[in-house]
């Protein structure tokens, strides 16, 4: 049996504003939700609420189904089971932009705007002004940078006034400085809108510095044989750990609880950080400056992003 640890009130001093408590019925409802490749158990029977406008961090190890359960909240898996109350209004942005290279940035952002030209076009470059991008409402996609195609994604999200916000580790692919950036923005544009957020990433320090709870999904095995005597199969993932993390801004990496809970989630995803390449590593994260939740800068390069094969909508 797996044990699903949930902390309670641990203080902190925190990066971003403290999410708002959920009101009423919960934005998410999942019970039992489950999902099977084949004879491999990916999800084995998830229960989750998202409260509305809370901001969920969604940690675990490769391959455990983090991305699987967010298709499932997107409505994009019709093969997953069990039961799932999802808002009408939702948006997803993935680690790749996905934009569309034949059409400019607010085209875009536009894109399935169920509104007339002007008012589809005065939609998006409202969304562009939001993420600091209204200078390049005109160009085209493969003259973005990296940051910049990715707060085009953001901005399309947006556009639509979510319920929810579905983020698939959306700043997988930036840079070190352009992830700081993005991080800043996102929090900003959170305490803006104020949608039920679920954002997947492999970076704890990402999940801690911008929750309100950070959830881990395992993929534990039984610990015995079965009654036969045959080995034991796996069970598929479960969330086994919740963290909330509910006092109020600015949060900072060097605050002695930032510390434990690094820890603390580190140890459940397998990680020792004592050894040599887990503390050099962890040393450089420190130097990291706080955020400054200011709108992002407009980035200035300029070089070309080759188009994706495979496309699709935020």
């Amino acid at each position: 049996m797996i044990k699903h640890t949930r902390l309670e009130n641990l203080s902190m001093n925190l990066v971003t504003s403290q999410p708002a408590q959920p009101r009423s019925a919960p934005a998410v409802r999942v019970r039992a939700v489950s999902r099977s490749f084949g004879a491999r158990p990916v999800l084995g029977g998830i229960d989750l609420d998202i409260g509305r406008g809370e901001f969920v961090a969604l940690v675990g190890p490769s391959g455990c189904g983090k991305s699987t359960l967010l298709r499932a909240l997107a409505a994009l898996d019709p093969q997953t089971t069990g039961e799932l109350d999802l808002p009408a209004k939702k948006s997803v942005v993935f680690q790749e932009p996905r934009l569309l290279p034949w059409k400019s940035v607010w085209q875009n952002v536009a894109l399935g705007l169920p509104y007339r030209r002007a008012e589809r076009q005065r939609r998006a470059e409202r969304a562009l002004e939001e993420v600091g991008l209204t200078h390049r409402a005109s160009a085209w996609p493969l003259t973005l940078s990296g940051g910049e195609a990715q707060r085009v994604a953001l901005a399309r999200a947006l556009v639509r006034d979510p319920e929810l916000l579905l983020l698939d580790e959306p700043f997988g692919a930036l840079d070190a400085l352009t992830r700081i950036r993005m991080h800043g923005l996102l929090a900003e544009l959170w305490q803006r809108h104020q949608p039920a957020v679920l954002l997947v990433t492999h970076d704890v320090d990402e999940a801690l510095l911008l929750s309100h709870r950070v959830i881990v999904l395992s993929n534990p095995v039984p610990s015995g044989p079965g009654a036969t005597g045959a080995a034991p199969q796996p069970l598929g993932n479960r969330i086994v750990v919740e963290l909330n993390i509910d006092i109020p801004a600015p949060r900072r990496r060097g605050h002695p609880r930032f510390e434990a809970l690094r820890k603390i989630l580190l140890g459940h995803l397998g990680v020792d950080e004592d050894d040599g390449v887990g503390a050099a590593s962890h040393e450089l994260t420190r130097m990291t400056p706080p955020f400054d939740l200011a709108p992002a800068a407009p980035e200035s390069s300029e070089q070309p992003r080759r188009a994706l094969k495979n496309f699709a909508l935020g």
